[in-house]
Order: structure tokens, then C-alpha cells, then sequence
């Protein structure tokens, strides 16, 4: 074949691969971006259950100060967690374990610290993707000599191609 001709082939299967990690990464920000919704509504339920916001359960001291009433064997500083609030931590609530099918019955705590440790993995995550799909745009959009000489239609069209094996 001819040099240029190589050149081009070279540079159309690299734009191929670099777009279809793109398309992929894109995929995955969707799925992650379910799992994050469905995490945020699940946190959401559990704090209208023990009728708590983030910001409506005493600080520690708050707490502390209330709990003083004379010399006794009682607590001098008792743990408040910000979703539980007042509510029983030891309450048992149904959840399905991510990624299988099995439900259990685990304390109310227990979920949601389940619950917001697995948001914290999945923002992170999404942000993880967005930074890689910015520089897979980036990389695709430096190449713009290929897609000068490419309608861009053509392009996306060639992305779509799946070989058939016979």
C-alpha cells in the first residue's frame, strides 16, 4: 500500500479505539450515575424514616449538656449519629446488597453507613470517569487533521461497525 495511505489507516484505527474507551466511559458515568441516584434515595428515605436532616441532630456538646443531671452512672458523652438522630440504631430494615440479590435484615445504622460509604466510592468514581472522558475528548478533539478529511457522519458511523465472524 502506499506510505500515506498506512499513515491514515494507522491514525483512523487509533481514533477508533480512543472513541469507542469514550463511549464506554460514557456508558459507565450512566450506570454509575443509576447506582448514585438510587443510593441518594435510599439515605433519603432512611433520614425521613428517623425524621432527621442533616443538619436537625444536636452536636455533641448539645447532647452532653442535656444528658448532665447530676453524679450517676450515666454517660457523660454519648455518640449522636447524624442520621439516626433519636432514632433506634438497632432497628432491623430490609436491604438488598448491591451487586446481588440477597436481602437481609441489618440494624438501621449498619445501612446506613453501608449506604453512604458506597456514595462516597461512587462520587468518587463519577468523578474519576469525568475526568477520563474530558481527556479522551481531548486527545480525540487534537486529532482534528483525521476528522477534516473525514466527514464526521462517516466517523461515527465507522465507530458503530461490528465485525461478523463467521
Amino acid at each position: 500500500m502506499d506510505e500515506n495511505m498506512e499513515q491514515f489507516k494507522r491514525a483512523l484505527t487509533e481514533v477508533e479505539i480512543e472513541a469507542d474507551r469514550l463511549l464506554l466511559a460514557r456508558r459507565q458515568m450512566v450506570e454509575n450515575d443509576k447506582l448514585r441516584n438510587g443510593n441518594r434515595e435510599a439515605l433519603t428515605a432512611l433520614r425521613k424514616q428517623a425524621r432527621t436532616t442533616k443538619t436537625s441532630v444536636p452536636t455533641a456538646f448539645e447532647s452532653v449538656m442535656k444528658e448532665v443531671e447530676g453524679p450517676g452512672s450515666k454517660l457523660l458523652v454519648r455518640e449522636v449519629c447524624t442520621t439516626c438522630g433519636n432514632h433506634d440504631p438497632a432497628e432491623k430494615i430490609w436491604m438488598m446488597f448491591p451487586g446481588t440479590d440477597v436481602f437481609a435484615r441489618v440494624p438501621f445504622h449498619a445501612t446506613h453507613t453501608i449506604l453512604e460509604k458506597d456514595q462516597e466510592q461512587l462520587d468518587f468514581e463519577a468523578k474519576k470517569l469525568q475526568s477520563y472522558v474530558k481527556e479522551k475528548t481531548l486527545s480525540i478533539s487534537e486529532k482534528g487533521a483525521l476528522a477534516d478529511s473525514i466527514n464526521p457522519s462517516i466517523l461515527r458511523s465507522m465507530l458503530t461497525l461490528q465485525d461478523n465472524r463467521k
